[in-house]
């Protein structure tokens, strides 16, 4: 599959009022959806028209190091890259792509840069007739001209956007401010929801209504999973069945509920408000019979504890990890290739912090000691204030050198962020 993607200047109307000027993929915010099949492969022509140099990550997908888009393999203004890697089976799931240049990703993420991707298998388990639903969620601020609002630095919102990261007071699904969608009583619906926001946390419920929620970020579970809400930290993803489940004619808002991701003095003075998202309308038809759900989704086989060669410790405190801002001539951690490893992930501080690790999909073994309830191929994991996770990883292929991170995008571009080596060593950084 070939694909042309451009990054570039244009102007959009984002919101009522003033067109804005924005970066966008393709000339639109979100990025157009890329559609894959497990097996493919892919090469994706990138030409950066913007006035400086950026990337394109492809958060999740595992795929070489000198096509992951991390701030090593930057893109100058008028050059033209290729990305090519071929899609693993056994990834099919919901994933996105974004800039992730040193220092700028915040910037360019707000600016309009981010689109979604769908990895589709071959034999997808669930009934290929459920309707089928994207709701890509991203924040925004604007000033009263509709300029993006990025406040001085020195300023206190600035301050406060460099501790707990930029959220906006505008909230999107896609390129939508409080969209409609319907639905038919009776009817199942398929949603893959990607948290695209540089810091904003969401807290998902449905009013008078639970989720099935059948995957994360690596694709489905092995079994559905009822509940009534769902956290969705930044760069995570979800699968979700939502079903018709009131009568014709009704109507329920999906919202996120308040959720404390915050240093205790920087809280938004409305974070305790829940934000309405969306409107799921139903339509006045009579109702349908609900597709049955299969118990059984796939096999999600757990990564093998007993070849664990080294255990990894990670401090996350505010703007650093293992106290250390991050060097891009510095390797943080050696790994050989083939190796299993542990990772335990600490918060030292009083505010969530989202870790995502490029290149390779890990299982969260448990969280403050507490096993996880069931296994999920993650790249994603929040790690609430004072908490701590532990999840295994294997290196099963492509050596290089790939970055962890905290995924508040102002956190990345302060040095939170650190350089993991895969493979043989690499000549010219050192360690």
């Amino acid at each position: 599959m070939e694909i042309d993607l451009t990054a570039g200047r244009t102007r959009l109307s984002l919101v009522p009022g003033p067109e804005t000027e924005v970066y966008a993929y393709n000339g639109s915010v979100p990025g157009p959806t890329l559609e894959l099949l497990e097996g493919d492969r892919v090469v994706v022509r990138f030409r950066n028209d913007l006035p400086e140099a950026t990337t394109v990550h492809w958060h999740g997908l595992h795929v070489p190091a000198d096509a992951d888009g991390s701030p090593m393999h930057p893109v100058a203004p008028g050059d033209v890259y290729e990305y090519r890697f071929e899609v693993p089976a056994g990834t099919a799931g919901t994933y996105w792509y974004h800039p992730h240049p040193h220092h700028r990703t915040a910037w360019q993420v707000g600016m309009g840069l981010y689109g979604a991707i769908i990895v589709r298998a071959h034999d997808d388990p669930l009934p290929d007739s459920l309707p089928e639903r994207l709701l890509i969620l991203s924040d925004n601020r604007f000033t009263d001209d509709g300029a993006i609002d990025f406040p001085d630095p020195d300023s206190e919102q600035g301050r406060t956007d460099a501790m707990n990261g930029r959220e906006g007071d505008v909230l999107f699904v896609n390129d939508d401010i409080m969209p409609e969608f319907s639905i038919r009583s009776g009817e199942v619906q398929r949603w893959r929801v990607i948290n695209a926001s540089g810091a904003r946390i969401y807290r998902l419920a449905l009013a008078d209504h639970t989720f099935v929620h059948v995957g994360s970020d690596g694709g489905l579970f092995e079994h559905p999973v009822e509940v009534d809400e769902i956290i969705l930290a930044n760069g995570e993803r979800a699968e979700l069945l939502v079903r018709g489940t009131t009568r014709p004619g009704s109507r329920a808002v999906l919202q996120t509920l308040p959720y404390d991701r915050y240093m205790p003095k920087t809280r938004p003075a409305d974070w305790e408000v829940p934000r309405d998202l969306l409107t799921l309308a139903y339509s006045d038809e009579r109702p349908v019979d609900s597709e049955p759900i299969p118990d059984v989704l796939r096999s999600v086989t757990a990564l093998d504890t007993a070849a664990v060669t080294d255990t990894r410790v990670m401090l996350m405190s505010q703007g650093r990890i293992n106290s250390k801002v991050m060097d891009m001539e510095r390797i943080d951690v050696s790994a050989e290739l083939g190796a299993t490893e542990i990772w335990e992930v600490e918060n030292l501080v009083g505010m969530d912090h989202p870790f995502h690790l490029h290149g390779f999909r890990f299982q969260v073994l448990d969280r403050n000691g507490v096993p996880e309830p069931y296994r999920s191929w993650k790249d994603t994991v929040n790690v609430p204030k004072r908490e701590r996770v532990r999840f295994i990883v294997r290196y099963n292929d492509f050596p290089g050198l790939w970055m962890f991170h905290c995924h508040i995008l102002d956190h990345e571009d302060q040095g939170m962020m650190g350089v993991l080596e895969v493979g043989q060593p690499h000549t010219g950084i050192h360690h």
